[in-house]
């Protein structure tokens, strides 16, 4: 609806057009927006045309002659057209207006407001607006990928309606697609919704042209972008190139762009679906129905029979085995010798203590890497479970009481005959108490040479006596004994029998 001024204010409006004051001018001294002024204006010349002299709605001073003159004259000029190449240089480097201003009042003494440079840099955008590249693909040659915005489909997991996310693979010369509904982005769906388009299709492109989504772009960049791992590693086993749009060049993959539009558009614009599964069916019912069957604007020609004459024989063939998807990430080595990875415990060499390594895991296998090789390898376990290899711990550290007591039977093997078949006696008769038991009898060897500690061990075992003390008390009388000849009596009628001696023994530690 059109503004009616007050007659004080029309009348001051005239009084500063007859000073020949600009719209903007005016504008900034009444508050009174251009296009009103710019109205206001044009009655005040047809009135300057049409009523008589002396008339009370025309201003004194206006001259017909005038007002002409006024109608014909062309706007003055922009502030900033001297400054035309400057401010298209600024453009070409992609510079926003903000920045071009300010930096010609650095460089050049510019005096004018930013308005004004914003104003002239948008006519000359339009003026040195740039050819548009048109994109021909070859059969088989290339693919494009996209997610778009759903239509109201209810959630259960969440118990309400929500918008899924429409995946679409369209292939760039004959534009046969294939669509299919999924909750999120990630990696996992996004390479399955690849899969099913590429049986869909029987083949796969050569190329496969997307935007920037972390799904599929680690890190965007303008020269070189990173492929996200698990998805480059799903590109060479199925034998496709992933082509990375550069970033907020929509334009790149503009047939997928548009195509989108036509999907939300022709088949999803005003529906609501009760499930995700009766969205896909939806999906592929309208593809082989309506989307298939129609006669494309470019191409000019059915998409199904384009796409089954021209670009199905052309495209790559679909690989013997399907790609094991995993995941990867990067681990600090437990105080224990192990790393994490999906709640479960994986050993690797104890010499890695604290440092990063690079895991990678399936549903089956996990691969630890340190500088890109394969330390460990380990079956998938339960979250919760262990997977222990014996040759990732040290000797005398093993992961379980069966290692540890082969270690305790292995250093007493290397003390003497007598000592390993003592501490095996040992084992026998006091189960996992005797480890202790063994530790204490191999530390003898510290004070006492080997061949006294076998000896003793023996003459223990003789007697079925697995006790410490009395290892020591044997050791102590014996004083130095060679292992063949101890100078220590074995009978005496004054000595009782160390079999006596163990059960008393015995018998006190029950009671204890």
């Amino acid at each position: 609806m059109a503004n009616y001024l007050k007659m004080e204010q029309k009348q001051r409006i005239y009084g500063l057009l007859e000073l020949g004051w600009s719209y903007r001018r005016i504008q900034r001294e009444t508050g009174v927006r251009r296009e009103t002024v710019a109205r206001y204006h044009r009655e005040w010349l047809s009135k300057a045309a049409k009523v008589p002299t002396g008339s009370a709605d025309q201003p004194a001073s206006l001259d017909p002659k005038a007002a002409k003159v006024l109608t014909s004259s062309p706007p003055p000029a922009s502030t900033a057209a001297p400054h035309e190449e400057f401010i298209a240089e600024g453009l070409s480097r992609g510079l926003s207006y903000q920045r071009i201003w300010q930096d010609l009042i650095e460089e050049r003494g510019y005096a004018g407001g930013y308005d004004s440079v914003r104003r002239f840099a948008r006519k000359l955008k339009v003026k040195h607006r740039e050819l548009a590249d048109v994109m021909h693909s070859l059969p088989g040659e290339e693919a494009q990928v996209d997610f778009f915005q759903g239509p109201p489909t209810f959630n259960p997991e969440k118990g309400r309606y929500g918008r899924p996310w429409v995946f679409r693979m369209a292939l760039s010369c004959s534009r046969h697609s294939y669509e299919e509904a999924v909750w999120t982005q990630e990696v996992l769906p996004f390479i399955r919704c690849h899969e099913r388009a590429f049986r869909s299709f029987e083949g796969v492109a050569r190329v496969v042209r997307l935007d920037n989504l972390k799904a599929g772009i680690a890190r965007a960049c303008l020269y070189d972008p990173d492929i996200q791992p698990v998805y480059e590693a799903f590109a060479s086993h199925q034998g496709f190139v992933p082509l990375p749009c550069r970033p907020s060049k929509p334009e790149e993959k503009g047939k997928i762009e548009k195509a989108g539009d036509y999907l939300k558009d022709n088949a999803l614009k005003g529906r609501r679906f009760d499930s995700i599964e009766d969205l896909n069916s939806h999906l592929k019912r309208w593809n082989r129905n309506v989307a298939s069957l129609r006669i494309h604007g470019t191409t000019r020609r059915q998409v199904i029979t384009h796409f089954l004459e021209v670009e199905k024989p052309a495209l790559s063939p679909l690989p013997d085995r399907p790609f094991e998807y995993f995941q990867f990430g990067t681990r600090t080595v437990h105080q224990d010798g192990h790393i994490q990875v999906a709640y479960a415990y994986y050993s690797v060499p104890y010499h890695l203590l604290k440092e990063e390594v690079k895991v990678r895991w399936t549903d089956h296998l996990v691969k630890v890497y340190l500088r890109n090789e394969v330390i460990a390898v380990h079956a998938t376990v339960p979250a919760g479970c262990y997977s222990t290899k014996p040759e990732h711990r040290p000797a005398h550290k093993p992961a379980s009481s069966e290692g540890y007591e082969r270690y305790l039977l292995s250093r007493a093997e290397r003390i003497g005959p007598g000592a390993h078949s003592w501490a095996r006696s040992a084992i026998r008769v006091r189960g996992v108490r005797s480890y202790r038991l063994i530790q204490g009898m191999l530390s003898l060897t510290k004070t006492n040479s080997p061949e006294s500690v076998d000896w003793a061990c023996r003459v223990s075992e003789e007697n079925h006596c697995y006790r410490h003390k009395l290892l020591k008390k044997l050791l102590e009388s014996a004083g130095a004994p060679g292992s063949d000849a101890p100078a220590l009596l074995q009978e005496h009628e004054l000595i009782r029998p160390l079999s006596e001696v163990g059960k008393e023994m015995t018998l006190f530690e029950c009671r204890d």
